[in-house]
């Protein structure tokens, strides 16, 4: 039976800024937020300055009642949820809801996911679609169930990935398109109307979901022994955060710490004909030329990678150029 805007009771759960946009969209259409869920606070930085998340910020600055429950199995969290006597509850990038939770609103629970679901279930949808060097991408929403990203889908929408994007431009597209699902996902519940499929139904057959696990410091390490498209790939899926990260070292002597601890912001794809210097056809992985204030880098398939943004250790993010012009390396230098 359809509902009223504002008869329609919505409880919100997200964290970072990616949820702020749909909770604001949400609002701006009329919706009726009751309360909104997020993170405690917590200390960060080099200050230990307690740092709010921007789903708290924005339900703060708009009168919206807050929750910060540090365990969402808590008797008198769940309490408190149920005295809001919502009708539906929105997670976006938020933690894993236990069943006492997601099960508790008539109308259900649902998710907006940064990916094409099936493909890419878990914590950084964005990330590996990027490093993985996929074309396209999208936004999906679905109804909660036990295993986490399993739950039917209910709307998707899709996007294109350039050769060139990295994963915040990706990241910055999808928030605002998933805005939109989300307010359409709404509509339709309220409405009464969805019809979902069941994401089987969206595997090809011997296709199986693709994992996004979480990312990690090992996972951002370089491997030059993989060809220079995957190392360009994993640099664009992990900038600007995390970064894809490399050690530079002194070829003389293999045995000495490295020279410097370097986060790879930006790369290009160069052919060996428009590499100024000599080269050879020896293929080394990881050796670095540097040539009239360029640092190139060899790959696993004796190609080579542009590097021309980087921060070193402790340093803020610097073009290449300004990085080597303040800098004195061996003649023999290699990446690790």
């Amino acid at each position: 039976m359809p509902m009223n805007k504002n008869d329609l009771r919505i409880i919100f759960f997200g964290t970072p800024e990616f949820a702020v946009e749909s909770l604001d969209a949400i609002i701006k259409a009329g919706y009726n937020v009751v309360a909104a869920v997020t993170m405690p606070d917590k200390p960060a930085g080099r200050g230990h300055k307690i740092y709010h998340s921007p789903v708290k910020e924005y339900a703060v600055t708009h009168g919206i009642p807050l929750l910060q429950p540090v365990r969402l199995k808590d008797a008198d969290f769940i309490e408190e949820l149920r005295s809001f006597r919502a009708d539906l509850f929105i997670v976006i990038a938020f933690r894993m809801l236990p069943e006492a939770v997601w099960k508790m609103p008539p109308l259900g629970t649902f998710n907006l996911h940064a990916s094409l679901l099936p493909r890419y279930r878990g914590a950084a949808p964005i990330n590996w679609a990027v490093i993985n060097g996929d074309n396209e991408t999208g936004v999906t929403t679905f109804f909660l169930k036990h295993e986490i990203d399993t739950g039917d889908v209910i709307a998707q929408e899709r996007i294109a990935i350039s050769p060139e994007d990295n994963v915040g431009d990706v990241h910055d597209r999808l928030m605002h398109l998933g805005a939109r699902l989300t307010v359409e996902t709404i509509d339709g519940i309220a409405a009464g109307n969805l019809k979902t499929i069941p994401q089987n139904n969206l595997l090809t057959a011997g296709e199986i979901p693709t994992p996004a696990p979480k990312i990690f410091k090992e996972t951002c390490h370089i491997d030059w022994t993989k060809n220079v498209e995957d190392v360009h790939n994993l640099v664009r899926g992990l900038s600007p955060y995390p970064c894809a990260w490399a050690e530079l070292f002194d070829c003389d002597t293999p045995d000495s710490a490295p020279l410097s601890t370097l986060k790879i912001q930006k790369t290009a794809i160069i052919e060996a004909c428009n590499l100024p210097g000599t080269v050879t056809d020896t293929v080394v992985a990881g050796k670095a030329l540097i040539n009239a204030g360029r640092l190139f880098v060899m790959c696993g398939d004796g190609r080579y990678l542009e590097i021309l943004r980087l921060q070193p250790s402790g340093k803020r993010p610097m073009d290449t150029a300004d990085f080597l012009r303040g800098a004195r390396f061996p003649d023999r230098i290699r990446m690790a």
